[in-house]
């Protein structure tokens, strides 16, 4: 007797079930794609309410809701583009996981803008173009032109994958739309030609820090026969290296208005944090290093901490310096449209504040995750030791570069050092004695050129930079400031047809 069960089931039914299961997964999977606009939108509208309960019943009030809707959609991509290099090193290293790394970078951020992020506004509102060669009524139409202009290139570039300097953006728009409206002669061409210099000088100037740092740590650390020893020796001057550099780097830049120092005295600040967190890390390193095995794995626990924290300075740094490229232009049309005085009001309203603080924090969180993982990990194989002489690499080259009273891009350099490392390895590789002989001791065999000799794909194989990202990097770097120049000259030539 067959005792096999009978299937209940009508076959058709089944069918059309498991295609409408398949289209609600479908809608599910795209409706999670539109979940980072949509908060986003709600974002900008939520800018517009904030600044229509300030200045609802002001001069203006009209034009600055707009205003304020374009700062925040600014301030938003500034946070998807230029935040990822401040983690970026900490989660390509795997210090950070990418959701920690958000949450202190977006907490720091916060907080640079709005402790130390006043005094620098003043430059992008009125220090590319003077507010005194235009009326106010021209002056707001500039602005706005120049804000749209510079959000939209930082998004397109954020979707294509390249990193840029929002500062460019917002400086070039700046630039372009003062041209259309004033003339040439509105320019500080001195300004300009600073930030021209910088788009060479920034990049080349990190990645030789940088891999400077890394041939340190590899003679010194990496390649000898005791890594642990040569670790407990050289790692806490390492990390009081760091800790000196971002002590004279945030009282040289983000905190200089607060702190009043002239460089000699913020280079000797550092250099009594350093000594100070040398002696502490002594110890620390020492009780770190207890226990483990004498390989490169284990040295990646001793510069956790150091990459962390340096996350968090870059990003209070990134935040007090970066919040003016969103809100400078909005503070200026504020002041202008209220007093119908073309200029900038050093007292910034709090909600204007606000607004590019919390943006550039949403940017990061909703849409950050993308170059993170770029910069961190695609351009070329980080690991703590490669990143920590990336984030060094930052505020040592802010330093340099103020001795010398020279403009730079934190994003230049931050992606130059990347690149520097990712070069530097691959011409070590090939031409290090030491590593040769580290490794010939422990039974390897090398031999490069024969292998490339054999095998001529074994070339590109074996480079550990992926050019494809360097041209586009580049590329994007280079038409940034005539880019949105061009767009924000359009724009406002447009906008003043139509309301000037």
């Amino acid at each position: 007797m067959d005792n096999t069960p009978t299937r209940l089931g009508k076959p058709t039914l089944d069918k059309d079930l498991d295609k409408l299961t398949r289209l609600e997964e479908a809608t599910h999977f795209i409706s999670r794609g539109l979940l980072a606009p949509g908060i986003g939108l709600i974002f900008l509208a939520l800018a517009m309410i904030v600044a229509a309960a300030f200045v609802i019943d002001r001069p203006g009030a009209a034009v600055i809701i707009a205003a304020a809707a374009l700062a925040a959609y600014m301030a938003m991509n500034i946070g998807a583009n230029d935040v990822a290099n401040n983690v970026s090193p900490a989660v390509g290293s795997r210090a950070l996981t990418m959701t920690a790394a958000l949450v202190i970078a977006a907490v720091f951020e916060t907080l640079g803008a709005l402790l130390a992020g006043g005094d620098v506004v003043s430059t992008v509102s009125e220090g590319i173009v003077g507010p005194a060669s235009m009326p106010p009524d021209t002056l707001i139409l500039a602005m706005l032109a120049a804000l749209l202009s510079a959000a939209v290139w930082i998004n397109v570039a954020t979707w294509l994958g390249a990193p840029i300097s929002t500062t460019h953006a917002i400086v070039g728009a700046v630039m372009g739309a003062g041209i259309a409206a004033a003339g040439a002669a509105s320019v500080d061409w001195k300004l300009m030609s600073g930030i021209a210099t910088s788009w060479v000088a920034s990049p080349l100037l990190g990645g030789v820090i940088a891999a400077l740092l890394l041939f340190f740590i590899k003679e010194t650390i990496i390649y000898r026969d005791d890594k642990i020893a040569a670790a407990r020796r050289w790692v806490p001057g390492l990390v009081g290296l760091m800790s000196g550099s971002f002590v004279a780097y945030l009282s040289i830049s983000p905190l200089d208005h607060l702190l009043d120092l002239s460089l000699g005295a913020s280079l000797l600040l550092g250099l009594a944090a350093g000594m100070a967190t040398y002696a502490a890390s002594v110890p620390f390193i020492a009780r770190q290093s207890i226990g483990l095995d004498n390989r490169n794995q284990s040295l990646r626990k001793l510069f956790r901490v150091p990459l962390i924290i340096s996350a968090a300075l870059l990003s209070f740094a990134h935040g007090a310096n970066d919040v003016a490229n969103a809100i400078g232009p909005l503070a200026a049309i504020v002041h202008a449209a209220q007093t119908a005085q073309s200029g900038f009001d050093h007292t910034l309203p709090l909600w204007v504040m606000l607004i590019g603080a919390l943006g550039i924090s949403l940017g990061l969180l909703l849409f950050g995750p993308k170059l993170i993982e770029l910069v961190g990990k695609d351009i070329t194989k980080l690991n703590p030791m490669r990143a920590y002489c990336v984030a060094l690499s930052a505020a040592v080259t802010v330093l340099v570069a103020s001795a010398f009273g020279m403009p730079v891009s934190s994003t230049h350099i931050a992606v130059g050092s990347v690149f520097g490392v990712g070069f530097f390895r691959e011409w070590y590789t090939r031409n290090s004695r030491r590593r040769l002989d580290y490794i010939r001791k422990r039974g390897g065999i090398i031999d490069v050129e024969e292998l490339e000799d054999r095998n001529p794909d074994e070339i590109r194989r074996r480079r550990l930079v992926r050019r494809s990202h360097f041209m586009t990097i580049v590329a994007a770097w280079i038409i940034t400031v005539p880019l949105t120049a061009m767009a924000a000259a359009i724009l406002f030539t447009l906008l003043n047809g139509l309301f000037g």
